[in-house]
């Protein structure tokens, strides 16, 4: 199922988040404007605004500020990611330069910061307290994610625990807030605004799973940036982790977390992750996330919105990019 049929509850107001972001970019500086119709023309999934739109729409759907809190969260996810690009030195995303290959770190990082400075304005449009925070402390969690991240390259001894604990700051927490806010803002009750919350836990780890495993399994033209990236960076992801698990004494991820940086080895562990049932299992793990996100769903009213947010749980463990 494609996502348009998926959103089908919300497209038309999707439409209105991304006239949005467009607008954004007509600034009068034609540098900054560049810089930012670069970054935030269409090409993405939108899958956070649309998460934010449809829990919204199982009590009282206020679109002015469903649609400020939708975009502020995809302008805080376009923030991260290019100062996630700056800072692992990525060339490509989605298939394009990024802004760190074009026109180089220092832009980059003050682009993302204007980013989020504009994503700080939009939340602030919701006359929501209790989402205002939550936004702040979602940026929060994904900084601590980074620097996780950052302190723990090339350490081989992570645990699944601290894998997972690190996906959750990374980018699932963002999805929480994106199905968390929706709640809040329709005036839904507590339970509600906590099963959506837990929704959107769930899906989100799911797909950070599916991101990690596509690493290994998709090409280059499919994920719009080489394979194996993570292990370039000298990120400890799941499948990564199960191969170290079953190959503890000699493996090629622990030669390249123990400096043998040879391109060969990077070649090694995707093909070794490829021929065997890792993929399987680590699928597995991100079906067995959707599906209790799916239960949960089972407890919120019966609507065309909850079948899309079941529909789209399905589409994260199937996508191939």
């Amino acid at each position: 199922m494609e996502l348009s049929q998926i959103y089908a509850p919300v497209n038309n107001d999707l439409l209105k988040v991304e006239a949005a972001l467009k607008a954004i970019s007509q600034v009068d500086f034609p540098w900054l404007s560049q810089l930012l119709n670069h970054s935030l023309e269409a090409g993405g999934k939108r899958i956070r605004p649309a998460l934010t739109l449809l829990s919204g729409q199982f009590y009282n759907y206020k679109l002015e500020f469903l649609l400020n809190m939708a975009l502020s969260i995809e302008l805080m996810h376009t923030a991260t990611l290019i100062h996630d690009d700056a800072i692992d030195k990525s060339d490509m995303r989605r298939g394009r330069a990024t802004v760190y290959k074009i026109w180089g770190t220092e832009p980059a990082i003050l682009l993302g910061d204007y980013l989020f400075a504009q994503a700080g304005v939009a939340v602030s449009g919701t006359q929501s307290i209790r989402c205002i925070r939550a936004f702040s402390e979602t940026l929060m969690t994904i900084s601590r994610g980074e620097l996780n991240q950052a302190q723990n390259a090339f350490n081989l001894k992570q645990t699944r625990e601290q894998y997972f604990q690190r996906i959750y700051s990374k980018t699932a927490s963002l999805f929480c807030l994106a199905t968390e806010s929706g709640g809040i803002l329709s005036d839904a009750p507590e339970s509600s605004i906590q099963l959506l919350k837990s929704y959107g836990h769930d899906v989100g780890i799911a797909f950070q799973i599916v991101d990690d495993i596509l690493d290994f399994t998709g090409t280059e033209q499919e994920l719009g940036k080489p394979s194996g990236s993570d292990l370039t960076q000298g990120t400890l992801t799941l499948p990564a982790i199960m191969l170290n698990e079953r190959y503890p004494a000699d493996n090629p991820v622990k030669r390249i977390f123990e400096g043998q940086r040879n391109p060969e080895y990077i070649r090694m562990a995707i093909d070794q992750i490829r021929n065997s049932s890792i993929v399987d299992d680590c699928y597995k793990i991100a079906r067995s996330y959707c599906e209790k996100a799916c239960q949960v769903l089972q407890n919120l009213p019966a609507t065309p919105c909850r079948q899309s947010l079941m529909e789209l749980a399905d589409f994260i463990v199937k996508r191939r990019k």
